[in-house]
């Protein structure tokens, strides 16, 4: 009970939401790694997906927590309305998959079996849609089990294949290398950030493309207020008019009957 009321609480300091920045500059990074830095690519493709599906270090890591994290079963790929079948269709065809979703089953705020689907970003790595494709091919090589997560990773230590694991601690580490690269200019410091900045940045993505905050709290399954927690009025776009449309909104209140009048 105890370990339930601390977790209402708010937390002592609210991580920094990662920007899109960020996310294009590891997606670089990614795309230049050789075939062997399995783990490496696996991490960046989580990056993806929890940015744009706005998921919790539980769900798009491979780590004890108190959620559970997606599995290759959770996964769906479509070409406009046909659902391809993930055993049987080729590399060449789930290439083609136009949108990807994810399926709730255990994991933390999500209503069993509610299913979450985006298209494509537009760009041909930085995209949520191709990081699942990515994710899939390479668990379908190795003959991955539908329990599998897709932060799972298979390596070739020399001898033979072995799996490895995408951790918070991974994602927390490239986060923080690459706001060193990109420097101050962001407007936070590497240490403000952590796995669990992906949600609110791609939160922070979403309000700053005026979508509507009840879109956005039901993307991220919030399910109170508690989302604002999240959203930085410091994000530039969002608060650069406001001092211009406050100057111009000139306006006269309509009179209560106490008001007299002449």
């Amino acid at each position: 009970m105890l370990k339930a009321w601390k977790k209402r609480d708010p937390p002592p300091q609210r991580v920094k939401p990662i920007p899109i920045a960020v996310i294009r500059y590891i997606c670089q990074i990614a795309q230049a790694l050789p075939p062997e830095s399995t783990l490496l690519q696996a991490a960046a493709d989580m990056i993806i997906i929890a940015f744009f599906y706005l998921l919790r270090p539980g769900e798009y890591t491979d780590s004890p927590s108190d959620t559970t994290p997606f599995t290759l079963g959770d996964v769906q790929l479509f070409i406009g309305p046909h659902r391809l079948n993930l055993d049987t269709a080729s590399d060449e065809e789930l290439l083609l998959a136009r949108s990807a979703s994810l399926t709730f089953t255990t994991q933390k705020n999500g209503v069993p079996n509610e299913v979450i689907k985006l298209g494509r970003s537009g760009h041909p790595f930085c995209c949520p849609t191709r990081a699942i494709v990515r994710r899939v091919l390479h668990l379908r090589s190795h003959h991955a089990p539908p329990s599998t997560p897709l932060a799972r990773a298979y390596f070739y230590d020399g001898t033979r294949w072995i799996t490895r694991s995408v951790t918070p601690t991974l994602i927390t580490k490239l986060l923080r290398d690459a706001v060193t690269f990109l420097g101050t200019d962001l407007g936070f410091l590497p240490h403000e950030v952590s796995a669990r900045s992906l949600r609110a940045g791609g939160a922070m993505a979403l309000l700053v493309s005026n979508v509507d905050t009840d879109m956005i709290q039901l993307l991220g399954r919030w399910r109170s207020d508690e989302m604002f927690r999240y959203l930085h009025l410091t994000a530039e776009p969002i608060t650069k008019d406001f001092a211009r449309l406050m100057f111009s909104a000139d306006y006269t209140i309509t009179p209560g009957q106490l008001v007299p009048s002449y």
